[in-house]
C-alpha cells in the first residue's frame, strides 16, 4: 500500500521548518543584514505559497528556494538603488518643491515598477523609452541626443513599447 501524498499545506509547512533557518543565513551572507534576510526569507517563502503546485515537483529543495531568493535580491539591490536615486533628486529640489514622506513613498514605488518592467531591455532602447515618455522628447529630439538616426529611435521605440507590453501580459497571465 502506497503512502498518500501530502497535502499543499503539510508540503509547505515541511518545506518552511526544515529549511528557513538554511535560507535566511543563506541570504545573511548576500545581503548583510539578518533584517533584510529575515524580510527576504519570508518573501522567497510567500512565492512558494503561490506555486503549491511546484511543490509536487521539487527534487533540490534548497537549490529551488536558492534560485527564487535570488530573484529577490536582485529585486532588492535595484530597488535600492532606484530609491537612493530618487532621494538624492529630491534632497536637490529648491524648498517650496520638497515632497511629502507619502508623495516621496508613492514616487519610490512607482519608479521601481517602473524599472522593473524596463528590465531586460537593452540600454539604447530603454534610454530612447525613458527620454520620450520622462522628458516628452520627440523621436528627433531623442535622436539628436542619443547621436543616433531617427530610424534608430523608431526601432528603439518599437522594442521597448513591445518590452513593455509583453511584460504586461507575463505580469496580468
Amino acid at each position: 500500500m502506497s503512502v498518500p501524498p501530502l497535502a499543499d499545506a503539510e508540503r509547505f509547512q515541511m518545506l518552511y521548518r526544515e529549511h528557513h533557518r538554511w535560507l535566511q543565513q543563506w541570504l545573511r551572507g548576500r545581503v548583510g543584514s539578518s533584517f533584510d534576510a529575515a524580510d527576504l526569507a519570508q518573501d522567497t517563502f510567500l512565492r512558494v505559497l503561490g506555486k503549491p503546485r511546484a511543490l509536487d515537483e521539487v527534487r533540490e529543495p534548497r537549490a529551488w528556494l536558492s534560485r527564487i531568493a535570488h530573484g529577490l535580491v536582485v529585486d532588492k539591490v535595484r530597488r535600492d538603488e532606484v530609491e537612493r536615486a530618487c532621494l538624492q533628486a529630491i534632497a536637490s529640489l529648491p524648498e517650496p518643491e520638497v515632497v511629502s514622506p507619502e508623495a516621496r513613498m508613492l514616487l519610490i514605488e512607482l519608479l521601481a515598477a517602473i524599472d522593473a518592467m524596463l528590465e531586460g531591455l537593452g540600454a539604447r532602447a530603454r534610454e530612447a523609452f525613458l527620454l520620450s515618455r520622462l522628458e516628452q522628447m520627440s523621436y528627433p529630439e531623442i535622436a539628436t541626443r542619443m547621436g543616433v538616426s531617427l530610424s534608430s529611435v523608431e526601432k528603439y521605440m518599437a522594442a521597448a513599447i513591445r518590452h513593455c507590453y509583453l511584460m504586461r501580459q507575463s505580469l496580468q497571465g
